[in-house]
């Protein structure tokens, strides 16, 4: 407990988050820094886009949970583990397990995305499913960790994820120097957790600002309470935020080091995934865009020389895409809302 007038620790540090590099050299892919001159121009700076769209389960994800898995102890991974997710996490989670050698249960909600489930499969996992709309993931993972004698591997309130997570930064800084700003999608807190926690440590004048989607914005409500705040499960395309508040361990870090947290609607997000296939030739779903959809549309206000932001991901299907970015013949609406929940980024 801490001692009244003391200092708390920080949950990560530093030091965590370049173990976390160490662990993960070999392993998780060094993803690209992308460049526009088009982008450059549009916002008024030069901007630095790390693309974790291009990592393993096309998402920053692996990242994190790769390295919660690789600190169990081998009693704890011989018995497997679980976590719950309807997308990115799942993924990583069960590819983090095959890799060393694990086993692993995702507790998924009965209409997560097929590609994602059909992923997760593949990479080896048994899900077990939940009705999103009627329950929690969370008491039926802890059950299962209970019943079974796995280790629960949460998707962002977890200090070997968040980490993780923090490696994102990290590389960016290592390649393209001190940056005046970084721009970084939030949902559950585990990215910018830990990506505000390397980036400070190594240049505590960067300004580090959040961007939710409009639907769901539960970090901005709670910096502004001072407290955790809840709003009811997001409605939004960015299904990758629709969380309904940060994690207690994520916030914590968000209060001391995060400087902003900033809004974007679904049209900017949309606006953004068709900017980056047409002038950076990639694709994005719609969380992975929300940080180049606030610098698009000046949501970070008056912007310093160096920026950078993170592209999260890029799990979206053919169809999906082409609906979002409003083109000819995309599948019906109704699949939107197939693709509600998911664990946060």
């Amino acid at each position: 407990m801490t001692a009244p007038g003391q200092v708390p620790s920080p949950v990560v540090t530093l030091d965590d988050v370049r173990s976390a590099a160490a662990g993960l050299t070999g392993v998780a892919h060094r993803t690209p820094v992308l460049r526009s001159r088009t982008l450059d121009a549009r916002v008024g700076a030069e901007v630095f886009l790390k693309c974790e769209n291009f990592q393993r389960v096309g998402a920053f994800k692996f990242r994190g949970a790769y390295n919660a898995v690789a600190r169990l102890t081998p009693a704890q991974r011989a018995a497997g583990v679980v976590a719950y997710s309807s997308g990115n996490h799942a993924q990583a989670v069960a590819l983090a397990a095959r890799e060393l050698g694990t086993t692993a249960v995702i507790v998924m909600p009965e209409d997560a995305p097929r590609s994602k489930r059909d992923a997760t499969l593949g990479y080896g996992a048994e899900i077990v499913t939940y009705d999103r709309y009627a329950g929690d993931p969370v008491p039926l993972t802890e059950a299962l960790a209970v019943e079974r004698g796995l280790a629960f591997i949460p998707p962002f309130d977890h200090a070997d994820v968040i980490a993780g997570q923090g490696t994102v930064a990290l590389e960016l800084l290592e390649e393209v120097g001190p940056l005046d700003a970084l721009v970084v999608p939030v949902g559950g807190g585990g990215l910018i957790a830990g990506c505000a926690t390397a980036a400070k440590a190594l240049h505590p004048d960067v300004r580090v600002v959040g961007v939710e989607p409009e639907a769901g914005d539960d970090t901005k409500r709670s910096l502004e309470a001072g407290r955790l705040v809840t709003v009811p499960v997001p409605r939004t395309v960015a299904d990758g935020q629709a969380t309904p508040s940060p994690g207690e361990l994520t916030f914590s870090v968000i209060r001391r080091l995060v400087d902003q947290v900033v809004l974007v609607s679904d049209d900017e997000i949309r606006d953004a995934m068709r900017f980056a296939f047409e002038h950076l030739k990639i694709v994005t779903e719609p969380s992975g865009a929300t940080a180049l959809a606030a610098l698009l549309n000046g949501r970070v206000g008056d912007l310093p020389a160096r920026v950078g932001a993170v592209v999260s991901g890029g799990n979206v299907d053919a169809a999906r895409f082409a609906e979002l970015c409003g083109a000819v013949g995309a599948q019906p609406a109704s699949a939107a809302r197939r693709e509600r929940r998911t664990e946060g980024v």
